[in-house]
């Protein structure tokens, strides 16, 4: 199981970097819109059908990565991806979507009005055509500030 405290780093999080590759060995990331952790599975939306889609297609293992500013350390979550497009669990998905878009938008507003900033889109825009790629995280690494690495098995 994911352990609390990296829990909680992901979840204060609204993107993540997902790297993919598909047979030739061609490298892909990309940021992915984060819904929720729940046990060992981190649920992420794919709104543009591309290249990740296509790649686990062939190809199911990702890398999930990224950084916790104030203790300077990295993070990299291994695992295996279903793709979940249709059922109960998409349906369920779209329901944690919604709440999260709203959630998303409201801080974006808020922060954007006490800071005084302007912008043309306050609220997340969602395409129409998206999958949940539900990642089963099977690794984690923590990369220290020294370089050195703990992985744990999940």
């Amino acid at each position: 199981m994911i352990n609390k405290n990296i829990k909680a780093l992901i979840e204060s999080r609204e993107f993540i970097s997902v790297a993919s590759c598909d047979l030739e060995a061609r490298p892909n990331a990309a940021p992915k819109f984060l819904l929720k952790v729940e046990a060992d599975y981190i649920y992420l939306v794919d709104y543009v059908i591309g290249q990740t889609f296509r790649n686990l297609k062939v190809n199911p293992r990702v890398s999930l990565s990224f950084f916790d500013i104030p203790t300077l350390v990295g993070y990299q979550l291994n695992g295996k991806v279903q793709i979940v497009n249709s059922g109960p669990e998409y349906l369920a998905a779209l329901d944690d979507l919604q709440r999260r878009e709203i959630d998303l938008s409201t801080t974006r507003i808020i922060d954007g009005v006490i800071k005084g900033q302007s912008h043309k889109a306050y609220e997340v825009a969602s395409s129409k055509q998206f999958i949940i790629l539900k990642v089963k995280v099977e690794e984690i690494v923590q990369i220290q500030p020294s370089g050195t690495l703990q992985r744990e098995k999940v």
